[in-house]
């Protein structure tokens, strides 16, 4: 018989197999990894960054589908988390349950994340964190199947006192000690988290903290709150918010006429500067925002070599979806990046070495990942910490950077070894909010 013939035979067989209910065997199926993907389409949070993080994990999602990993389709299910905690572990659990994915992948808000880890880990299925900084996710859990290549909150609160701290003197003429500080935050488990980074590098730093004060995120007045923030006189606020209360936060300053010499932000809200500037107008300028480096302003010369030809794909993807953006978010090559990493270096060690796509073989894979920095095209490496140790899953390697917005633009100015151009500090005279 030809090779023809006993294929057409073998694919009647097959068919003939499926059709009485019969069971085909396994090496005759499709070989496929179905990715289940959650993120916020829609509610506040979908242009507060959600929606620019999905867009980032579909196009590297959309180029593997293409390419296969080792023989094996990807294939992914998107679900809409609508802004909402519950909707969050509802798909989850849908997405496990009913559409039989074998993973789950994404979470934006660090309020949804927290749950549906815990969810994830009791059924015991493999879930790869793109986006979320709580460290809350981690902190004492012990996970198995959870992971998360992105930096944690606590490292964001960390790095933005740090970069106030070692420019207290030379930009603002004030020692530490006499540098008047105040913390705000949204009170979800994101903003909580990383205002106790703030705390601890507060206390490091020895600053005079003025005003530490968390508030809804969904608060429709936040009046009383900058009442207090023009009472404490603070030089620097460092903020936490997603939008539209970061929006609505800076208009009710400008009308009761809050002056300060800086405000930091940490992600989220301050990742998007297509809406600080559609909020904020000129009031944009010169604000800082904390997050993983963006693709596009990480130094490539102490980049693995591979990686530029992928950054430029995604950044040409980018484009066809947003023409016309200022500035490409850093939101989008967060989540491109950190679906890279899984698609790049766990998957084909979970096939290859450890026999396929189950929740046992992705974690075992996960656990062997080793990169170092300058290996992920957000410059810096990674390595889970693993069973046993204290943020079992977190990316032990990862850190965020403090960029600040200057006409239109977007520049690394902390740290040193990734400083792009001097920062403007304090606000320039002349400008809204400037206490000079």
């Amino acid at each position: 018989m030809s090779v023809r013939g006993a294929a057409h035979l073998f694919g009647g067989l097959l068919a003939v197999m499926t059709a009485l209910g019969m069971a085909v065997p396994a090496d005759a199926q499709e070989k496929k990894i179905k990715v289940g993907v959650i993120f916020d389409l829609t509610g506040p949070l979908a242009g507060g960054g959600s929606e620019l993080q999905y867009t980032g994990v579909k196009i590297m999602l959309d180029h593997y589908a293409k390419t296969g990993v080792e023989g094996y389709k990807v294939e992914a299910v998107y679900a809409d988390a609508q802004s909402k905690p519950d909707v969050a572990i509802n798909e989850a659990v849908r997405l496990l349950e009913q559409e039989k994915v074998d993973m789950l992948m994404g979470f934006f808000s660090s309020a949804q994340c927290v749950p549906v880890s815990a969810r994830a880990e009791q059924m015991k299925k493999f879930m790869w964190i793109t986006t979320c900084i709580s460290s809350g996710v981690f902190d004492g859990k012990n996970y198995k199947y959870v992971f998360r290549p992105q930096a944690a909150g606590d490292q964001y609160g960390m790095m933005t006192t740090d970069f106030i701290a070692q420019n207290s003197l030379s930009k603002f003429g004030k020692e530490p000690k006499d540098l008047r500080v105040a913390i705000i935050h949204e009170d979800g488990a994101y903003g909580v988290d990383v205002a106790k980074g703030n705390e601890a590098g507060v206390k490091k730093a020895g600053f005079n903290l003025v005003l530490n004060e968390g508030y809804s995120a969904t608060a429709p007045d936040l009046s009383a709150l900058v009442t207090k923030l023009k009472r404490a006189r603070p030089d620097v606020i460092f903020h936490t918010g997603y939008n539209p209360d970061i929006t609505l936060l800076f208009r009710q300053a400008r009308e009761q006429g809050l002056k300060f010499g800086a405000i930091v932000g940490h992600g989220a809200g301050y990742g998007v500067y297509e809406k600080l500037k559609e909020g904020l107008g000129t009031d944009a300028n010169y604000l800082f925002n904390t997050d993983p480096i963006s693709i596009w302003l990480a130094n490539q010369n102490n980049m693995d070599p591979k990686l530029p030809p992928v950054i430029k794909m995604v950044g040409e993807a980018f484009d066809k979806l947003k023409p016309g953006v200022a500035i490409r978010s850093a939101h989008v090559g967060i989540g491109a990046s950190n679906a890279y990493v899984f698609l790049d270096d766990v998957l084909p060690r979970a096939i290859k070495k450890y026999g396929g796509v189950d929740s046992e073989a992705l974690r075992r894979a996960a656990l062997d990942t080793d990169i170092p920095e300058g290996g992920t095209m957000l410059g810096y490496g990674v390595k889970f910490y693993g069973e046993g140790e204290r943020f079992a899953g977190q990316n032990a390697r990862s850190f965020p950077v403090v960029l600040q917005y200057i006409d239109d633009k977007s520049y690394v100015v902390w740290p040193k070894s990734q400083m792009q151009r001097e920062t403007v500090l304090p606000l320039p005279k002349g400008t809204t909010f400037s206490n000079q």
